[in-house]
């Protein structure tokens, strides 16, 4: 008779046993990352003054936007989309440039900035181990950098629609037709599309590679990790007379046609036509995605064995 009432009781202190081993799990992570956004402020520094400074030369060139809208009118539908959504095209590629630019220095700086300035000594004496170090690193340019590019650019994108929208009133004009051909959620849902499978999938690689080599490398970390890549391209080209190679990094970096079928371009056109299934099964990105694991593990064993420059 006793049995129920004695598993209900041992319920909450079973949950109570179990929560403390979860959240320490998590919570040396968590604390990291917290570290790496308070020891490097150029991850969202640098974004908000790209946005701040686009904000501003949209808001000069909304002076002449009721004449371009008039000369609009004579044309179709697609080219008027091209035109409106010009500008909010730039932005997002602004963006999109500002984030990669930051996540290569921070990348080749991440682990190699430690080991010259004497830290790592500071913070190998705390019970975090390498493995989460280099995991809450990684998820710089993995997780946080594409999240507050999409935050930013959505933000940004529809400041310049509320913007554009009181100039048109104000002259009288049509707002919903500038709405309808901006089509501004859509937008934000295809450059979201854009950065998980270009910028986190495509581009994985090449991060793990600026982490190994900032473990690695005991000075020139930037050097270091773009000459070995340039080398195997000469060598390739003068011994082979082929750029087998050279054409690899440049469909990884673009995407490939398997990701978005205009290479190069923003996908934010409403009739495009994207195709993630056979993007997430093409054998390319698994490939990529191997071989950003060996990456990252080569740099937690670096971690673990390097001293102090």
């Amino acid at each position: 008779m006793n049995t129920p009432a004695n598993a209900m009781n041992d319920s909450p202190l079973d949950a109570r046993e179990i929560a403390p081993a979860v959240l320490s799990a998590t919570r040396p992570l968590y604390w990291s990352v917290r570290r790496e956004l308070w020891e490097n402020r150029s991850i969202y520094v640098a974004p908000l003054a790209a946005g701040a400074v686009f904000l501003f030369g949209f808001l000069i060139s909304l002076v002449g936007l009721p004449r371009q809208m008039r000369g609009l009118s004579g044309l179709d539908l697609m080219q008027q989309h091209e035109a409106i959504t010009k500008p909010y095209e730039f932005a997002a590629g602004l963006f999109m440039a500002t984030t990669m630019i930051v996540a290569v220095f921070y990348c080749l700086d991440a682990l190699h900035g430690e080991r010259r300035d004497r830290s790592i000594l500071f913070w190998k004496s705390l019970p975090v181990s390498d493995v989460t170090t280099v995991l809450a690193k990684a998820s710089i340019p993995y997780v946080v950098l594409p999240l507050l590019t999409v935050a930013l650019t959505a933000a940004t994108q529809f400041i310049m629609l509320l913007l554009a929208s009181a100039v048109l009133s104000a002259h009288g004009m049509s707002v919903a037709n500038y709405w309808a051909q901006v089509s501004w959620f859509q937008m934000s849902l295809m450059i979201f599309y854009h950065l998980f499978t270009v910028h986190v999938l495509g581009h994985a690689p090449f991060y793990a590679w600026f982490l190994l080599v900032s473990a690695w490398a005991r000075r020139a970390a930037f050097l270091w990790a773009f000459l070995p890549p340039i080398a195997i391209m000469v060598v390739e080209k003068i011994a082979f007379n082929t750029t087998y190679f050279a054409n690899m990094l440049g469909e990884a970096l673009s995407g490939g046609t398997e990701a978005i079928p205009f290479p190069g371009r923003m996908p934010i056109e409403p009739g495009m036509h994207l195709t993630p299934g056979h993007f997430l099964l093409s054998p390319g990105l698994w490939i990529g995605l191997a071989i950003t694991a060996a990456f990252l593990f080569a740099a937690v064993r670096l971690r673990r064995n390097r001293e102090p420059i």
